[in-house]
C-alpha cells in the first residue's frame, strides 16, 4: 500500500455529459468529412482577464547551472489586481474582432448581444465572402446561452455550433488563443489598463 494523492480536475463529469461531449464531437468530425471548408466558416469567440502583472512560471524562470552552483531564489509575488477584459473573436484566418470591456461594465446579456452586433458588421467589412454562411462557436457562459441573445442570432440567422460543458480543449479561445498571448505577457508589469490594452493590441496576431 502506498498513500497517493487525487488527480485534481476542473469538473468530473457525469455520464450524460460525457456521451454529450462524444456525440457533439462526433458530428463536428463528420461535418469536416463532408464539407472540408466548413471551419472556414466557423468564428470562435470568448472573454478573458489580462493580468497588469501575471508572475512567470518556473519554467520561464529557470536557469543554467552546474551542479555546484546554488539553487536560485525568487520571492514569491501575488498576480495584479489590475486587470482588462479581453473579448476577441477568431478564425481560420486570424483575429475578426476583438475589443476591452471598459472598466466598471459588467459582460451581461445585454452587453453581448451589442457585442456581436458589433462583431456581425466587423465581418461584412472584413469576411465578406463568410457574411452569409458564418457561424458561431462560444461556450456555455450565462450571458452566451440568455434567451435575448438566442433570440437575436436567431433573427440575424446565425448558427451556433455546441459547446459541450466543462470542454475547454474544444475551445480555440481557451485551449490556443488566450494561453499563447498570456505565457508572453507573464512576468512583466505593464502599469495600468492603457498599457495592457496597447501590449495586447501589439501582440503577434492581435491586430486587426
Amino acid at each position: 500500500m502506498q498513500k497517493i494523492c487525487a488527480k485534481l480536475t476542473p469538473k468530473i463529469l457525469t455520464n450524460e455529459q460525457k456521451e454529450n461531449r462524444r456525440n457533439v464531437c462526433l458530428n463536428l468530425l463528420e461535418r469536416i468529412e463532408n464539407d472540408e471548408k466548413f471551419f472556414k466558416h466557423v468564428i470562435t469567440g470568448d472573454e478573458s482577464w489580462i493580468l497588469e502583472y501575471d508572475p512567470a512560471t518556473k519554467r520561464q524562470n529557470s536557469e543554467w547551472h552546474t551542479s555546484n552552483s546554488p539553487r536560485p531564489k525568487e520571492a514569491r509575488i501575488s498576480k495584479s489586481k489590475i486587470k482588462s477584459m479581453l473579448i476577441c473573436f477568431v478564425d481560420s484566418q486570424g483575429i475578426v474582432h476583438k475589443e476591452f470591456v471598459l472598466q466598471g461594465q459588467t459582460v451581461n446579456k445585454h452587453y453581448y448581444r451589442e457585442v456581436l452586433e458589433r462583431l456581425r458588421k466587423r465581418i461584412h467589412r472584413v469576411r465578406p465572402e463568410i457574411a452569409d454562411t458564418r457561424m458561431l462557436h462560444h461556450d456555455n457562459a450565462l450571458c452566451h446561452t440568455a434567451i435575448s441573445v438566442n433570440e437575436f442570432l436567431t433573427k440575424k440567422d446565425i448558427p451556433v455550433l455546441p459547446q459541450p460543458p466543462y470542454s475547454s480543449d474544444l475551445s480555440p479561445c481557451d485551449f490556443f488563443l488566450f494561453p499563447k498571448l498570456k505565457f508572453h505577457l507573464k512576468g512583466r508589469h505593464f502599469g495600468n489598463v492603457d498599457n495592457i490594452q496597447k501590449v495586447v493590441t501589439a501582440a503577434e496576431g492581435f491586430s486587426t
